[in-house]
């Protein structure tokens, strides 16, 4: 076969989402499909949840709805995602094989009748889910519809971690392969500690209930484990697919929003990266972690466009309170994914269903129909899409890196940590919402990989930094780069254990200092933080304080009330040609901004000086740029650009007002400035 295109053969921006048509009667399809081409759909995905329609019985395949499908859709011009089953195996597979079932870790064996997947150490889930692939690849390689591959359904959730004797026996084969010998994994896990030597592989279990805390070693490497045995899978079904088949293969990440797959080793298996987001209802400013989560989609591509594979029209229904969104949500929501690298923008689901466990889940065509606010809107960002297609291609730029490693967060998110108040996801989000609100594009990286480019990196929570990573961070500064870490960082190893030399040890020339003792507050106690550099502040600060011991850095904030008064709060270290930056305590969003103010002078990096209001992120293009403005404010903005609205056709000479929950798409030339927004 061909090697596969990294982006499905559409024309212009992909606008769809999952159809479920064996939900509905035959007569329904037609329907459908008329109102998707009213809406300017060019893509479904499909299959997703279809085996036990497409395999009543093991070995017996009906192929005949799908091949009606496929041709309705290829008849309507309407583009297919086609999705391989394995998230959910029909019963007579668990019948047939009950040893195929997850076992959770108080060893209670998981039923039928939910979603997700079986066993991921089952020989013969795996042989299943390769003929089930193989068969729709051999069918439909060829098919005119078929655009593209979509691999199970967003990896790890509901159920990730399996307890079972085959898991547990795959777990002693990749220890053994990781490690060579008893004595090296004794030595990684630091087994001396409560007596817990292994003299045996079979003596070493899953990380299952215990009398306390489990190892957490152990249970970092189980978190390794359990997404390398996902990856396999994946790869099982790949490697079927590309036998009869050569369009792009995907699979649905949830960037942010799920923890146990480390999306930069994921990011190397598929063609083309795709991510589901869903806004969380009890954030009232949601959309910072749908941009935020969008950004790190993009960071995982490389950096290239990427599939939005599902968000949704209005409100979910798996949250304890499903908020419905406002007129026009919809659209800031979809513009959003636009701006920060999506060339797809699709939803679950098309039509909504009227049975099961997501009924009041929202869809592009509501249980209220075609007449509905929601589907008007849906019919008006499809107009939207067509309107920007020139965007496509297109990709973002920034001098901003956010160091995000999911290793550190498995590792950070375990148990017996210093404050339960010290989250891996709290402070990334802190920290990018400074950067948000200052309107600064930020990328994400991994700690190891090349970050000369960028003028600015910030690690918001780098708990677990290997000896590589801090050298290569160490090296950043030296060559010139500004470097921003927060507290609780460079801790430990890759097997969580404390670095020699004690906390921070590792990044001690970057920073200009040590930690001696961590000083955490007591739940609800609060402190103050006296600014001195430049102009004096005082700044509240919550949660955490620490021993800090200056090896070089100066102090340009100490902490004025709590357990660390009179001690650094803030430092600042030059070291080499660039500067090494620490926060010593834990500061909100917006007492951060006195801080990122004077790191961003050291490294030549400029807020907007926009409203927060107002969101701007720019996509460059071969010749021309695209500036996309989304006002989450109820008032008018006014945005400093030269060029043409896609969206509304209209031409502005140097500036741009964008009404309130507005959205604009401007097409800049270079000469005209629109680098620069």
């Amino acid at each position: 076969m061909t090697a596969a295109a990294s982006w499905p053969r559409l024309e212009g921006l992909a606008y769809g989402g999952d159809y479920n048509p064996e939900q509905w009667p035959r007569e329904t399809w037609d329907d459908d499909v008329r109102l998707m081409r009213e809406a300017g759909v060019n893509i479904v995905s499909v299959g997703i949840f279809s085996w036990a329609m497409l395999e009543p019985e093991e070995g017996v395949y009906d192929f005949a709805w799908m091949d009606d499908l496929l041709d309705l859709l290829h008849a309507n011009g309407i583009a297919a995602d086609l999705g391989t089953p394995s998230v959910s195996p029909p019963a007579w597979f668990f019948h047939r094989y009950p040893d195929a079932r997850v076992t959770d870790k108080d060893g209670t064996v998981m039923g039928f009748g939910s979603r997700g997947m079986a066993s991921h150490a089952s020989p013969e889930y795996r042989e299943a889910i390769a003929r089930m692939a193989g068969a729709l690849a051999e069918r439909y390689g060829d098919h005119p519809a078929v655009v593209m591959w979509h691999i199970h359904n967003e990896y790890g959730v509901p159920v990730a971690e399996d307890f079972g004797p085959r898991a547990v026996a795959s777990w002693r084969r990749w220890l053994e392969e990781r490690y060579g010998s008893l004595d090296a994994l004794n030595a990684a896990w630091g087994t001396a500690f409560w007596g817990q030597r292994y003299g045996a592989w079979e003596h070493v279990v899953a990380p299952a209930a215990t009398p306390t805390i489990v190892n957490p070693a152990m249970k970092l490497d189980w978190a390794r484990f359990t997404d390398d045995q996902l990856r396999e899978c994946f790869v099982v079904e790949r490697d079927a697919i590309r036998a009869h088949a050569d369009q792009p293969i995907t699979t649905n990440f949830m960037a942010h929003q799920s923890w146990n797959t480390d999306l930069w080793k994921w990011a190397e298996l598929v063609d083309v990266v795709s991510d589901d987001h869903y806004l969380w209802s009890p954030d009232p400013d949601a959309h910072v972690g749908l941009a935020l989560s969008a950004d790190l989609t993009r960071s995982v591509a490389g950096g290239k466009p990427w599939i939005l594979m599902e968000h949704s029209t209005s409100a979910v229904n798996w949250q304890g309170r499903n908020t419905a969104k406002r007129p026009g949500e919809m659209r800031r929501n979809a513009l959003t994914h636009l701006g920060r690298g999506a060339d797809a923008i699709m939803f679950f689901q098309w039509r909504a269903s009227r049975s099961g466990a997501e009924k009041f889940h929202s869809a592009m065509l509501p249980h209220a129909g075609a007449s509905s606010r929601v589907f008007r809107e849906v019919v008006e960002l499809g107009g939207h899409l067509q309107d920007a297609a020139q965007v496509r291609g297109s990709v973002v730029e920034a001098d901003v890196a956010v160091l995000y490693d999911w290793e550190s967060l498995w590792a950070q998110d375990l148990e017996w940590r210093p404050s339960d108040d010290v989250q891996f996801r709290e402070r990334m989000r802190a920290f990018y919402e400074r950067l948000w609100r200052d309107g600064v594009t930020v990328d994400f990286a991994h700690p190891d990989q090349d970050l000369s480019r960028y003028r600015l990196v910030v690690a918001p929570a780098s708990y677990l930094l290997t000896a590589s990573s801090a050298a290569n961070l160490t090296r950043y500064v030296e060559n010139g780069g500004t470097l921003l870490v927060n507290f609780f960082s460079a801790i430990v190893d890759e097997h969580d254990a404390v670095h020699e030399g004690g906390f921070v040890a590792p990044l001690r020339d970057a920073l200009g200092l040590t930690v001696e003792e961590f000083l955490p507050l007591r739940e609800g106690e609060t402190a103050e933080v006296r600014w001195t550099r430049g102009a004096e502040a005082v700044l509240p600060s919550d949660v955490w304080q620490e021993d800090i011991a200056l090896a070089g850095a100066e102090v340009v904030a100490e902490n004025a009330t709590g357990p660390g008064a009179g001690k650094p709060a803030v430092t600042r270290n030059e070291h080499g040609e660039g500067v090494g930056w620490y926060v010593g305590t834990r500061l909100d969003v917006h007492a951060l901004k006195t801080v990122f103010d004077a790191v961003y002078a050291d490294a030549g990096v400029e807020p907007s000086g926009l409203p927060e209001t107002l969101e701007v992120v720019t996509r460059h293009g071969a010749a021309e740029d695209f500036v996309v403005a989304v006002n989450h404010g109820d008032d008018a903005a006014r945005l400093p650009v030269a060029g043409t609205d896609l969206l509304t056709g209209a031409e502005t000479e140097g500036e741009l007002e964008v009404p309130g929950g507005g959205v604009a798409v401007v097409r800049t030339s270079r000469e005209s400035g629109g680098e620069e927004v």
